[in-house]
């Protein structure tokens, strides 16, 4: 068992989970007890990482004092929580995960279906119904990050300890690179300036292409850093500037499994900015070819995740919660399992299908023959699209009889910003493109396969792994036919058409499915990627939406929505979108329209 110590929000010891809030390390001089409000408001620092000079002690704690004098690192911590469904500077907790994913995105990659309509604030009728109370808040979550963000990485006090401004640049990055692939364009420049009343809506190659130049720096400072800290003395990172960094590390950033383990260099960071730059590449791979390989090649060369310790999530057992599904779903009735996920799982046998989701809660009664299926007969989902029923609970509305998650698997499973199947996946991919990803697509398809179970990587679920055998050498899908048990629709014969086990003598375009497909089993829940990959390569395959015509009218049937759109109210919101918005779109501003990197051509 590796021993865990302070890291973040909280710190996990022999005697349990402790507050680290109130941490008072002897030694430290981070700590303030009183702040106050600053006037003066810093714009157009937050790319610069002046990190390759000597800082004297005055200097670092002249930086440091100023930051908590205002407060700003303990915004930090409110942007590492926002990443992941939290509000207020608060752990992620159920409203606010509920609107950045579950009544969105969760449903787009069909993860999920809402059963219901009727919620605390607005309703939600189908799949596709643009609720003006709800289709934003997927994007609000990155304006939290944003403003919790941005007066630290602008502030002039922050250029004294780099390596902290680099990790939250990279916090940002993160947040950047979904709040593009959800809907498009967005004041990206400006953001980042720490403008009050940004206007410009930039483009999505050129947020891109932002971020990745971020990236790029926000490794160099880091490499920089644990570089000099191996001089010792001799560098410009001497002992007592390391111990200082340490410190705001272990009180301030919350993320880090490597850090948890004691491992205090930079290499896990590195780490994740190389692998969002590497998710980034395969995205623009349609519309950029020559670049997607070029960002790659070199995410892979300087170093990606590679073992469980070096990821980055928010987790339960460190930060003190529960994972907020388990309240939306079962506390609460606000989801159910979806059709598509249901048949997906159920083809291919997955071992999910035995300690992930439950069978039906309650009694189903088909409406077309009388039949009453007891409870706990079958797992069953509901069709992404249908038309949700009335109120929370069962009987009431028999959809809330429908397969749900585990609590018991759900309540630890971490929130991963880049989960290691996911970077083996994309290696994968990349390897069957010709791409150099230090291995072959064999190898990394099936090693993501091998750690893609949705608890922590680092402690292997035997129910998981004791299946991999037997589920890895599966030639051909089982033939499934998913049946509404209500009786209302016809029955779905699967749309899965391949196995699992790797065959090297598979067309190219069968190969990808097998790699996007186990890789959106193991991103579940981040829906937000998952959706991405489904917009970019058609798969999983998964069952058409029903009342597609319960969106804003841009989406055919049989087609799937390709972005959120803005739907805004305000009238200078409405004019700033009409006036760069739109151009930098390249469409109107609807659910149909394609993003950038989203083109409609073949995937080789």
């Amino acid at each position: 068992m590796k021993k865990i110590i302070f890291l973040g929000a909280l710190a996990v010891t022999a005697l349990g989970i402790q507050s680290c809030l109130d941490y008072d390390d002897p030694g430290s001089e981070l700590s303030v007890n009183q702040s106050t409000t600053e006037t003066t408001v810093y714009h157009g620092n937050a790319d610069s990482l002046g990190y390759r000079r000597a800082f004297s002690p005055e200097e670092v704690q002249a930086g440091i004092d100023t930051l908590n004098k205002y407060k700003y690192l303990n915004q930090s911590l409110t942007g590492q929580y926002c990443l992941r469904g939290a509000k207020e500077g608060n752990v992620p907790q159920a409203h606010a995960y509920q609107r950045q994913y579950s009544l969105g995105p969760d449903a787009y990659a069909q993860y999920f279906t809402v059963p219901h309509k009727d919620f605390m604030y607005g309703t939600l009728t189908s799949t596709y119904n643009v609720s003006e109370e709800f289709n934003g808040d997927p994007l609000g979550a990155y304006t939290m990050v944003k403003n919790a963000l941005m007066p630290l990485l602008n502030h002039p006090a922050i250029d004294s300890i780099p390596e902290i401004k680099a990790i939250n640049l990279l916090y940002y990055c993160v947040s950047a690179q979904e709040k593009a692939d959800l809907s498009g364009p967005f004041t990206y420049i400006e953001d980042k300036q720490n403008s009050e009343e940004p206007t410009e809506y930039n483009d999505m190659k050129t947020i891109y292409y932002g971020i990745v130049e971020n990236l790029d720096s926000i490794v160099a400072c880091l490499k920089y850093y644990d570089e000099q800290v191996k001089l010792g003395d001799e560098g410009t990172r001497p002992a007592w500037y390391k111990s200082t960094i340490e410190k705001i590390l272990k009180r301030y950033c919350t993320t880090s499994r490597a850090m948890m383990t004691g491992d205090w260099s930079m290499d896990s960071y590195i780490r994740l900015a190389n692998s969002l730059k590497l998710r980034m590449a395969l995205h623009i791979v349609k519309v950029e070819p020559d670049v997607a390989q070029r960002w790659a090649e070199e995410a892979v060369a300087s170093g990606v995740v590679e073992n469980a310790d070096q990821q980055h999530a928010l987790y339960p057992t460190i930060s003190g919660f529960t994972h907020p599904l388990i309240d939306i779903a079962n506390s609460w009735g606000d989801l159910r399992m979806c059709a598509s996920f249901e048949s997906l799982l159920s083809s291919l046998n997955h071992p999910y299908l035995n300690y992930l989701f439950t069978k039906n809660g309650n009694p189903i009664l088909n409406e077309k023959t009388g039949e009453e299926y007891p409870a706990n007969s079958f797992v069953c989902g509901i069709r992404a699209g249908e038309l949700v029923g009335e109120g929370q609970t069962y009987p009431l509305n028999p959809l809330e009889a429908y397969s749900t998650i585990v609590n018991s698997t759900m309540a630890m499973a971490p929130l991963y910003l880049v989960k290691w199947a996911e970077v083996d996946f994309l290696r994968a991919e990349g390897a069957l493109r010709g791409w150099n990803m230090g291995g072959t697509a064999e190898f990394f398809y099936n090693r993501g396969i091998e750690n893609a179970y949705l608890d922590d990587s680092s402690m292997p679920n035997s129910a998981y792994t004791g299946a991999l055998s037997d589920y890895m050498a599966q030639e051909s899908p089982v033939d499934y036919v998913s049946k509404d048990p209500r009786g209302l629709n016809e029955d779905w014969p699967s749309v899965t058409k391949i196995g699992v086990k790797w065959n090297e003598s598979d067309a190219p375009e069968v190969k990808l499915e097998k790699i996007i497909t186990q890789k959106y089993i193991a991103l579940f829940p981040l829906s937000t990627e998952a959706w991405a990959e489904m917009r970019r390569t058609g798969y999983p395959k998964v069952f058409p939406v029903l009342n597609t015509d319960d969106g804003d009218g841009s989406i055919q049937q049989g087609e799937m929505i390709r972005r959120i759109p803005w739907n805004a109210s305000d009238p200078l919101v409405i004019s700033c979108i009409n006036a760069s918005g739109i151009p930098a779109l390249g469409g109107e501003d609807l659910q149909a329209t394609r993003l950038w990197w989203d083109a409609d051509v073949p995937n080789f």
